[in-house]
């Protein structure tokens, strides 16, 4: 009877340790288990396969897991060392295929961009080199070099191991350097091409509509680079004054002012904002005087068009009174 009191008490305070335990950590569940089993079953399957984009992706996943530690700790420890070494594999091989840079996140079908690989992995060096290899190759493309500009967003250095804490990454000033180089070429290009579009400015008011739009063009694509550099668009707008004065010092301004708005508009200084207002109002009163002598024609038109049906009128009574009608 003792030794069963006993058996009974150690059962009960067996069960008073092991369950808080297990009820405090959330991993012991049977979903959890199921679910880090299965994560170990597809990292296997891919190690056996052979195919490192798609073993990238199943590391990646386990590092994702984690609760995975408390089922498979070796799992584990491969996947710490396996990604960011296969993750700088497979960036190389991309990079010697052309496949620079790519908005799409890491993918299983060997279409990673090596730039996508090397932010995975968290070397931000190689990710900035490869980024400058694609800007390079498109230095046109502003959308390209916005993300290039902004590509220290959300990345972070690896945590203090005393402390915990992480501090966001920051390129060093050499990148951004080079970025504002490229922001500086092509918008000096752009400046320049808008100086041929400008030269049918004196020409006939047809050529002013055509050139004036060609040159607000390359105005507003120079301004957009030129927001990344210091002096900021000042030059830009700065032209396009320029450019509305001389289409408003033209003798023949009443046909072309429009395109001095357009102009001062995108100019948007004080002083652009004030010859703005002086152009509208001289618009205004040609548009009222344009609008006046239109009704004095018209008036015209309608006195001659009594008159003649007054003359008809009296021709065709004669014509009457002549036939005895």
């Amino acid at each position: 009877m003792r030794t069963v009191r006993i058996l009974s008490c150690g059962l009960l305070l067996l069960a008073v340790t092991v369950s808080p335990v297990r009820a405090d950590d959330p991993c012991l569940g049977d979903e959890e288990e199921k679910s880090a089993k299965a994560a170990v079953a597809a990292l296997t399957k891919a190690e056996q396969a052979g195919r490192p984009a798609e073993l990238f992706m199943a590391y990646r996943f386990i590092l994702g897991n984690d609760c995975l530690d408390r089922y498979d700790k070796t799992a584990l420890s491969r996947a710490k060392t396996g990604v960011p070494k296969l993750g700088r594999d497979l960036a190389k091989a991309a990079e010697a295929k052309g496949l620079l840079y790519s908005a799409d996140p890491v993918r299983s079908d060997g279409q990673t961009s090596a730039f996508r690989y090397f932010e995975t992995i968290g070397d931000y060096a190689d990710a900035n080199r490869v980024m400058m290899k694609a800007l390079q190759a498109k230095p046109d493309d502003l959308a390209l070099f916005t993300t290039a500009w902004g590509v220290d967003e959300g990345r972070w250095v690896v945590p203090d191991p005393k402390t915990g804490e992480r501090q966001p990454y920051v390129s060093p000033q050499a990148y951004r350097q080079e970025l504002q180089k490229i922001a500086s070429s092509t918008a000096d290009r752009l400046m320049k091409a808008e100086e041929q579009d400008a030269k049918g400015l004196s020409g006939s008011a047809v050529e002013v509509a055509t050139s004036a739009m060609k040159s607000l063009e390359k105005l507003s694509a120079a301004a957009a680079w030129m927001k990344f550099l210091q002096a900021g668009d000042k030059a830009a707008r700065e032209r396009a004054e320029q450019r509305g004065d001389t289409i408003t010092a033209r003798s023949d301004s009443t046909f072309t002012q429009a395109n001095a708005v357009m102009y001062y508009e995108f100019a948007g200084s004080p002083k652009a904002k004030d010859k703005l207002a002086q152009v509208k109002k001289k618009m205004d009163e040609s548009s009222r005087a344009l609008e006046k002598s239109g009704e004095k024609v018209k008036g015209a038109f309608a006195e001659q068009s009594q008159a003649e049906q007054k003359q008809f009128d009296k021709k065709k009574a004669d014509l009457e009174k002549e036939l005895g009608f």
